[in-house]
């Protein structure tokens, strides 16, 4: 019995001394689903059973999700030696029955838990107990945990999640960790070596464009969310992730913002979790949320996240650098009345590290394809023309360069101000 425990003490002891992330995960931003910002604490093993199977159903999980998060308000107490127990009332089957189906439907269990001694929502937080916590997680098979910074007064944020970075791989099971502090700590300078992503900014509202500033500290709009994450561009890359907060889509915004929200998470490379209803949503939320011309965007093995470059009258212009020479463009029209945009390539200069070494790059035209209309319109040897909606967005992949045709105007020129692989300041 003793020689037992010497040698558990022996093995735990060994991975704290090496502790680490679990790396080889999250090499492209995660995508699923999070029971937060249509449920609330209105969570229940039936519920997020019901939304495994709709995230198979409605193509979904096809279309690259794969995690099913429940967030805040699954506990019940701890026991007399300090473990965690789900709340027996809401998860009767227990969170090891509930893994094991949705592992059984090809998809990935995901958890919360939160750094202070009470979650968010004041049910038992993590302090005290990472370590029993992890091995908890471990036993049920946890795969995703999102990790909150409610109730942590005097703790060290680095610190906090250091902890529980070394309890989850002490454990053993490979897990990708959300680091949700609100990036009131600048996560970006020390989460990549302990997460796998980090929040950049408060909770998400939704509201595309918000006047209302009352606690806005915690509370952000998508235009105010794309505008802190875009100077953060520099931190993102494979396994560590600037991370906007959870989508949106399908909880209240028009098909325009909703489509702007969406096609601007995957120009910023962030993870795509879903908010909504699964098993209520319209063909129009579902035509979203599984564009898979879209996704690739935001998949895209690169792992570079795109830059603005340029603004005015209410127009944006952003750019993402693809895998095989390929480039993501994405209009967004900010304003609520339509917009006319022109864009003439042989006036710009859309330019880039990869492409200063090719000294032939100007005599190239990239194929055009409209993303969401899902057509080719052309080539970078003409201008561009487009109306875009209020509150919209064109979105184009720039693929397959050709030689221009003698007459023909110049291609692409490129971006001086922005790099392949952004460097910190």
């Amino acid at each position: 019995m003793k020689l037992t425990v010497l040698v558990l003490g022996a093995g735990l002891l060994c991975a704290i001394a090496h502790a680490q992330k679990f790396e080889g995960l999250a090499l492209t931003p995660p995508m699923g689903w999070n029971s937060w910002n249509k449920f609330g604490c209105n969570v229940s093993e039936e519920l997020i059973r019901q939304i495994a199977d709709a995230m198979v159903s409605s193509g979904m999980k096809d279309a690259g999700y794969e995690y099913v998060v429940i967030d805040d308000c699954w506990h019940g107490q701890r026991d007399h030696l300090g473990f965690i127990h789900p709340d027996a009332k809401l998860f009767p089957s227990g969170m090891k029955a509930l893994a094991d189906y949705i592992h059984s439907k090809g998809l990935k269990f995901g958890i919360y838990s939160c750094a202070g001694y009470k979650t968010c929502a004041g049910r038992p937080g993590s302090r005290g107990h990472e370590y029993q916590d992890a091995l908890k997680y471990a036993e049920w098979g946890v795969d995703y945990l999102k990790y909150d910074w409610c109730n942590t007064e005097g703790l060290n944020a680095e610190g906090a999640y250091m902890t529980m970075r070394d309890a989850l791989y002490a454990a053993g099971r490979p897990v990708v960790f959300s680091i949700c502090e609100w990036g009131q700590n600048k996560p970006w300078f020390w989460g990549p070596k302990i997460g796998h992503l980090w929040r950049t900014t408060g909770d998400i509202v939704c509201k595309f464009d918000t006047a209302d500033t009352r606690g806005r500290w915690r509370s952000w709009g998508v235009l105010q969310i794309i505008d802190r994450t875009a100077e953060l561009r520099a931190y993102a890359g494979p396994g560590h992730w600037n991370d906007p907060d959870m989508l949106q889509v399908g909880n209240g915004m028009s098909a325009n913002e909703d489509r702007a929200h969406f096609s601007m998470w995957c120009m910023l490379a962030a993870p795509l979790m879903a908010g909504n209803d699964l098993r209520n949503m319209s063909a129009e939320t579902l035509e979203i949320l599984t564009n898979r011309e879209v996704i690739a965007i935001d998949q895209d093995p690169l792992g570079v996240q795109g830059f603005r470059y340029s603004a005015k009258d209410g127009l944006e212009v952003w750019f993402k650098p693809l895998a095989n020479d390929a480039w993501a463009m994405c209009v967004l029209n900010r304003s609520t009345t339509n917009k006319q945009f022109v864009f003439d390539w042989k006036e710009q200069k859309v330019y880039d590290e990869l492409i200063r070494r090719s000294p032939q790059f100007d005599k190239f035209a990239y194929r055009v394809r409209d993303l969401w209309a899902k057509k080719d319109i052309g080539t970078t040897a003409k201008p561009l023309i487009a109306e875009i909606p209020g509150h919209d967005v064109l979105m184009l992949r720039l693929s397959d360069p050709k030689p221009v045709v003698a007459g023909d105007a110049a291609a692409l020129r490129g971006p001086r101000t922005a790099s392949l692989r952004p460097t910190p300041n």
